[in-house]
């Protein structure tokens, strides 16, 4: 059975993705200004400190949701206040791959110079192969953008090909798109060859800008949002990674969470973490998409998963370690 450790061996070096989670760029009770980003991706860098000393080659990737929002707003507010044209959901996730790879790059830099470290940090606004025909897009699910009136979602759903969706908790009704299961990771060769070769990369940002082939050897992007957890473990897989740690705001995976029968876990084969989501006990839009993500880059050659908290990372035995069985 593999457990995870510190490589000691600084010539038999580790490479290790490190998919960060919602917290390490914006946090629930925060506006969302530049200086709040930028203080949260140092505080997370900050955890990277142990890995890179004990000489990982590493890949970072990260979420996008609050980022790409805003900017879907921007994008509304540009049009209908000066006739900018919109931007679709595929280019604002550029965007979005962009500035926040631009401030993990930044506070990464700082934290490496402070301590004397000499590594390179590279952002690759990175694509990722869906299929059009993937059945997600016959049901389209997860909520972008503002909230709308049922007057301004029927005016909108006449004028074009957009889906809405009623929010649960009352607040108007918002645009669905799919989240198709991504394929091929973009640019994976370079993205392997530059980690390897010492560089810490930047990729696969918000879970990758989703694109098809509209024709043979034709690539186009398309409206949806790709699980970033999922395209994490997916890059993890393609690039050979060794270890597959997914950040969040808990310290280990529990059983019962939040009840007075709650167990912390500190491993979790491939079929101990099934029968546990056959159980229900992680909750969808939380726990259970990482477990799974977990699950995919074990079950395809990967040697362990590890979900924990960021200020944990790097000790010994931290986190819960998805492993073979």
């Amino acid at each position: 059975m593999y457990v995870c450790t510190l490589k000691k061996n600084k010539y038999m070096k580790k490479l290790a993705v490190i998919a960060f989670g919602g917290n390490a760029l914006l946090r629930g009770d925060q506006k969302g200004t530049i200086s709040e980003q930028e203080q949260n991706v140092y505080d997370t860098c900050l955890s990277l400190i142990e890995l890179i000393k004990n000489d990982y080659n590493l890949v970072i990737t990260h979420g996008n949701g609050p980022q790409v929002g805003n900017i879907l707003l921007q994008n509304i507010a540009g049009a209908k206040l000066y006739g900018i044209p919109e931007m679709p959901v595929d280019i604002c996730g550029a965007f979005s791959q962009g500035f926040i790879g631009y401030m993990i790059e930044q506070q990464l830099r700082n934290i490496l110079e402070d301590r004397g470290l000499d590594r390179d940090v590279i952002t690759i606004v990175t694509e990722v192969l869906v299929d059009k025909n993937d059945p997600a897009f016959k049901n389209p699910t997860k909520p972008i953008g503002p909230y709308y009136s049922k007057e301004e979602v029927d005016k909108m759903a006449a004028e074009s090909d957009s889906v809405f969706a009623e929010d649960p908790k009352g607040r108007g009704w918002r645009k669905v798109v799919a989240s198709p299961k991504p394929l091929v990771i973009g640019n994976k060769t370079s993205i392997e060859k530059l980690a390897r070769d010492g560089q810490i990369v930047i990729a696969v940002g918000g879970g990758g800008i989703p694109v098809y082939y509209k024709r043979p050897n034709f690539l186009e992007g398309i409206d949806a949002v790709i699980d970033k957890d999922l395209a994490s473990a997916l890059l993890a897989t393609q690039i050979n990674a060794d270890e597959f740690y997914i950040l969040t705001d808990i310290s280990k995976v529990s059983l019962n969470f939040n009840t007075p029968q709650e167990i912390k876990l500190d491993t979790m084969t491939i079929d101990e973490a099934k029968k546990y989501l056959n159980e229900k006990q992680f909750t969808e839009g939380s726990m259970a998409p990482k477990v799974r993500a977990a699950i995919q880059f074990v079950e395809n050659g990967g040697k362990c998963t590890i979900i924990t908290e960021a200020k944990q990372l790097g000790n010994q035995g931290c986190g819960t370690q998805i492993i073979q069985n």
